[in-house]
């Protein structure tokens, strides 16, 4: 099927639930996830919100497509996430069969691509850099200010 919206359209998505996150000051990540072109799923970091070490927008996500899905696993599903997720992430996105996953930056410290794309299942055709400049400032604009 043809899409009629660009991986860049569905960052600038993920893009806007970051800018969420960092309203509540949250580290600013987001994520959507898309099936046959439309999002299912929608989320940002709420680990200070939720005081909870696992909410990151990408699990968030997850849990919230798999509901929508009625399905553990996110076959015919692509993640879009403004920042390379970290290696808790990149398993549930490992367990979750996803098909494919875009982010936008690189995590230098904390990013799964660290150990390798075999974190990963071996089907998820991962991509990344697709509006890298616009999630990296965001990230930077963030920790310029707790610093």
């Amino acid at each position: 099927m043809l899409s009629i919206y660009s991986d860049e359209y569905f960052m600038k998505q993920a893009l806007a639930e970051a800018r969420k996150a960092m309203d509540f000051g949250e580290v600013p990540i987001g994520a959507v996830i898309v099936s046959q072109n439309q999002i299912i799923a929608r989320a940002h970091n709420q680990t200070q919100q939720l005081n909870d070490v696992t909410a990151h927008a990408e699990i968030l996500a997850i849990t919230s497509a798999s509901v929508f899905l009625g399905n553990k696993y996110l076959h015919d599903c692509t993640m879009f996430v403004t920042v390379e997720p970290c290696n808790m992430c990149a398993g549930a996105l490992q367990w979750s069969q996803i098909t494919r996953i875009v982010y936008g930056t690189e995590d230098e410290k904390r990013g799964f691509m660290k150990f390798g794309k075999e974190m990963l299942h071996p089907k998820t055709k991962l991509e990344f850099g697709i509006l890298r400049e616009e999630c990296r400032a965001l990230l930077q604009q963030f920790f310029s200010l707790k610093r």
